[in-house]
């Protein structure tokens, strides 16, 4: 792949056009390889360092042993790639959200709660992305912090479209979640739900 400046329009490229057999999983997730384009969706469009940044995120993952510990690396990953205030992974236990890696140091104030509360529940229950602009005008959201203002939910599917968890991103910033960001967090959750199922 020869260098880009300026945004890129592909489906990320993150190892090679032929995977090695022991990830097939990760890559049939997370559209991490470059596929034609009604198997991997719409086109992305990414600054090529926020590729690079997913390319690190999937080294990482498959290097690690998705132990709580390197669960936990990936939500720093995560934030950091994108300056997001905070981030956590949740994967569903029965009938809970029970957090498995986060950034920082401070526990949310619901580290575990019902599948049936919260912005996580309404992913789960339509399978979508959930972006709230201003968080005090949604009824469903459950707070984590008291300075979050706006929130991204993404839904992670294993190999068989089955959610297993949630990908969740917050900002003290209205309306902080765009397109890029929408699309970015999607790629990061395929390339990361193997380690919730």
């Amino acid at each position: 792949m020869r260098a880009q400046s300026g945004p890129i329009r592909a489906c990320p490229t993150l190892f090679s056009n032929k995977p090695p057999p022991a990830i097939p999983l990760l890559i049939k997730n997370s559209c991490a390889v470059a596929r034609p384009r009604n198997l991997c969706g719409p086109p992305v469009v990414m600054h090529p360092d926020t590729l690079k940044k997913l390319q690190d995120i999937g080294a990482f993952v498959l290097a690690s042993n998705c132990t709580k510990k390197s669960i936990k690396q990936v939500a720093e990953m995560i934030r950091a790639a994108r300056d997001y205030r905070w981030v956590a992974i949740y994967k569903i236990v029965k009938d809970e959200f029970v957090i498995m890696g986060g950034t920082g140091d401070e526990p949310p104030a619901y580290p575990r709660f019902p599948t049936t509360q919260g912005l996580c529940s309404a992913a789960l229950d339509s399978g979508k992305v959930i972006v709230v602009g201003d968080v005090s005008k949604d009824k469903r959201y459950l707070p984590a912090f008291h300075t979050t203002r706006s929130e991204i939910i993404v839904p992670m599917k294993d190999e068989h479209k089955h959610i297993v968890g949630m990908l969740d991103a917050d900002s003290d910033k209205l309306n902080a979640f765009g397109d890029e960001d929408k699309q970015f967090l999607e790629r990061a959750a395929g390339l990361i739900a193997h380690c919730l199922a």
